[in-house]
C-alpha cells in the first residue's frame, strides 16, 4: 500500500443522488488517506425545496456530528481551506446523478455506424436519446428539422466522417441542425457537441456558433471499424455540468465549492473501475462494476485501460422502476422467486416503490421483491453493455460473461441488504459470472466519490481502495460446461496456511459454500471433469489459484451458464429456496 511522503490535502466528497445526498470526508491519518466518516440526507432537488443545497447542508451537518469537525462557517459557506483551529477542508469534489436525464438528439452519417456511436456516447452519462438523424434515414432537410424541434433536445451530439473522410455529407446534416437551432427560441437552444472528422471542427463551429454553444470533442469514430468514446466524455461532462446548472437550483453553489470539479456520478464510477482495471491488467481479466441507483443503473467494465461505460438512465430501483416493465415481463421476474407471488403483487410493489422511492422494505416479501427486481434490472443493463465488450475479451463461450476479477457492487439496495447472502444471491443470479472471480462490495458507496477525488488527490484513489471500504463477499468458482444434474464436474482441493487441506467433489447443478474464514488465505487446486472450463487456459485444464476468504467463504456456483430453472413452479421455488438457504439469504 502506498504511503504519503508529503503533506496532503483533506478532501470533502459530495454525491447528490436521485434519492440520497451523501457527504464523505477523507483525510490523512498515519501517512495514508482514510475514510473518516459520512453524512446522509434525502436529496432536495425536487419538491418542496427545489434546491439541492438543503440536502447537501443536512448531509454535511451529519458528517460534522460524526467526525467532530466543523465544515460549514457562520456564513453558511463551506470553510476552504483548513483553518488553524482545524475547521474546514482543503479540497471539495462533487458528483451528481439527480435530475431528469438530458434529452439527446444523436446525429451521424450512417445509422448503424457514426449515429450509433453518438448514441453510445450519450449512454455514458445520464441521458435519453429521443431522436436519431442520419443520411440513410432518407428524410428531407425539412423533415429532419421537424424531428429535432419535436424532440426538444437538451443537447445534440453529432458524429460522422472518419478522419480524412466525408465532409460534404456531414455538412448536409449540419444544415438541418443549424436550422433547428435558429428557429428555436434563444433561451431554449440546445448546445451541439461535435465528435466527428476533426478537419470539419472549425467549419462546423463557424456554421453553428451564431445559434448554439458548440463543443468540439475528439472523433469517436475515427475509422469505420473503430469506436473511441473515452476522450469525448470530457466534453460531454462539461455539457452535463452546464445542463445541471441551468435546470437545478444550488448547482452553482456546489460548482463554486468544487472549483469546477462537479462531475456525473457515472463518469467518476467508471473512472474508479478503469483505475482498478489497470491494476488488474496482468490477470488478463476485466474488472466489472455495478451501481444500482434509485433512478439509474450504471455498469462499467474495464479491460486494462479500455473502459466500457453504460448508463441506463430510465432504469433504477426507485422512481424509474416501472421502466423495467418495458424490458421484462412480470413472469420473468417471478420465475426467480422462492416465494409464490402473483403478477398483481409484483406490479403493485413496482408502482408503490416508484411513488415512494425512499421507502424501505418492511416484510420478507417486500425484501424478496426488491432484490428480484434489482436482479432483473442488472440483467437488462448487462445485456446492453455486453454488446460493447471487445471481441478479444477472454470468455468461455459466446453469450457468456467474460472472465472478470473482481466484480464490484455499489448502490444502497446491494450494500445495505439485511444479509450479505442476499446481496451475493442477487449478483450471482443477475450476472452469472464465469471461471474464478471475487465479489466485492463497495459498502460505503464510495466508488463515484473516489473517482471524483482522483483529480485533486490521485494518491487517495490508491489508498481508499482497500478492504476497509471494499469488502470481500467471497471468491466465486463457476465451472462452464454441460452435464446432467448430479454428475461430478469439478474437484476442488483447498490447501490452508496451516498445512491442512480438504477435498470437495462438485456436482453439476449445485450451489455450495466451502468454509474459508474472512481474511484467511488458501490455495485452491481446481481439477475440472468432462472438459468443464474454470478459466485455467481452456476446457478441461486444471490449475491453482490463491484466494482470500470473504464474508461468505468460498462460493461454488455449478448451476451452469446460463442457469436453467425447472419449468414446474413448485420444484422451481423449492430449488431457489435451497439456494437462498445455502448463502444465508433466506
Amino acid at each position: 500500500m502506498s504511503t504519503l511522503t508529503v503533506n496532503a490535502d483533506s478532501v470533502l466528497a459530495i454525491e447528490i443522488g436521485s434519492i440520497n445526498t451523501r457527504a464523505v470526508l477523507f483525510d490523512v491519518v498515519e501517512n495514508r488517506y482514510r475514510f473518516l466518516g459520512a453524512g446522509n440526507a434525502l436529496t432536495t432537488a425536487g419538491a418542496p425545496f427545489h434546491d439541492i443545497m438543503a440536502g447537501v447542508r443536512e448531509a454535511i451537518s451529519q458528517l460534522e456530528q460524526a467526525t467532530g469537525r466543523t465544515l460549514i462557517g457562520v456564513d453558511d459557506r463551506l470553510i476552504l481551506p483548513v483553518q488553524a483551529d482545524g475547521s474546514g477542508v482543503d479540497r471539495c469534489v462533487a458528483t451528481m446523478s439527480a435530475g431528469a436525464p438530458m434529452r439527446v438528439v444523436a446525429v451521424g452519417l450512417l445509422e448503424d455506424v457514426s449515429a450509433q456511436s453518438a448514441q453510445n456516447l450519450a449512454n455514458t452519462t445520464y441521458a435519453q436519446v429521443v431522436e436519431v438523424l442520419s443520411l440513410n434515414d432518407r428524410r428531407s432537410t425539412a423533415a429532419r428539422l421537424d424531428a429535432v424541434l419535436r424532440a426538444r433536445p437538451d443537447v445534440i451530439i453529432m458524429a460522422g466522417g472518419a478522419e480524412g473522410g466525408a465532409s460534404r455529407s456531414v455538412m448536409k446534416l449540419v444544415e438541418a441542425v443549424g436550422l433547428a437551432c435558429y428557429v428555436t427560441p434563444k433561451e431554449q437552444r440546445p448546445p451541439v457537441l461535435f465528435a466527428g472528422n476533426q478537419s470539419l471542427a472549425k467549419p462546423i463551429r463557424d456554421e453553428l456558433a451564431a445559434y448554439a454553444s458548440v463543443y468540439i470533442a475528439p472523433n469517436i469514430r475515427p475509422a469505420i471499424e473503430t469506436e473511441q468514446l473515452l476522450a469525448a466524455q470530457t466534453q460531454l461532462a462539461e455539457v452535463y455540468r452546464q445542463n445541471r446548472k441551468r435546470h437545478i437550483a444550488g448547482v452553482d453553489v456546489i460548482e463554486s465549492w468544487t472549483n469546477g470539479h462537479l462531475l456525473s456520478s457515472a463518469m467518476t464510477f467508471g473512472r474508479t473501475i478503469r483505475f482498478i482495471g489497470n491494476e488488474y491488467a496482468k490477470t488478463r481479466k476485466g474488472v466489472l462494476g455495478v451501481d444500482v441507483g434509485g433512478s439509474n443503473t450504471t455498469l462499467a467494465a474495464a479491460f486494462g485501460d479500455n473502459l466500457k461505460l453504460h448508463v441506463n438512465a430510465r432504469l433504477g430501483i426507485g422512481e424509474n422502476l416501472p421502466g423495467l416493465l418495458a424490458h421484462s415481463a412480470v413472469d420473468e421476474i417471478i420465475r426467480w422467486s422462492h416465494m409464490e407471488l402473483s403478477e398483481e403483487t409484483v406490479r403493485d410493489f413496482i408502482y408503490n416503490k416508484a411513488a415512494y422511492p425512499a421507502s424501505l422494505p418492511v416484510t420478507n416479501e417486500e425484501l424478496a421483491l426488491e432484490h428480484l427486481l434489482t436482479s432483473q434490472i442488472i440483467q437488462v443493463a448487462l445485456k446492453k453493455i455486453m454488446r460493447s465488450f471487445p471481441s478479444e475479451a477472454f470468455r468461455a463461450g459466446a453469450g457468456l460473461l467474460p472472465w472478470f476479477e473482481p466484480i464490484i457492487a455499489s448502490g444502497s439496495v446491494l450494500t445495505q441488504a439485511p444479509s450479505r447472502g442476499q446481496t451475493a444471491m442477487t449478483l450471482l443470479n443477475a450476472l452469472q459470472p464465469t471461471g474464478v472471480t471475487t465479489l466485492a462490495l463497495d459498502q460505503n458507496n464510495l466508488a463515484p466519490m473516489i473517482g471524483a477525488a482522483s483529480s485533486v488527490a490521485p494518491i487517495l484513489t490508491v489508498q481508499a481502495l482497500d478492504a476497509t471500504n471494499f469488502i470481500n463477499l467471497g471468491t466465486v468458482i463457476s465451472p462452464i460446461g454441460q452435464a446432467q444434474p448430479g454428475v461430478p464436474i469439478l474437484r476442488v482441493r483447498v490447501m490452508f496456511n496451516d498445512g491442512s487441506e480438504t477435498t470437495h467433489d462438485i456436482k453439476y447443478g449445485a450451489l455450495d459454500i466451502i468454509n474459508l474464514p474472512a481474511g484467511q488465505s488458501a490455495t485452491l487446486h481446481l481439477h475440472p471433469l468432462h472438459r468443464f472450463d474454470v478459466g485455467m487456459g481452456g476446457a478441461g485444464r486444471s490449475g491453482s489459484v490463491k484466494v482470500i476468504g470473504g464474508m461468505l467463504g468460498l462460493i461454488i456456483d455449478a448451476r451452469g451458464r446460463p442457469i436453467n430453472l425447472p419449468a414446474d413452479p413448485g420444484r422451481r421455488r423449492d430449488l431457489i429456496k435451497k439456494w437462498h438457504w445455502t448463502l444465508g439469504a433466506a
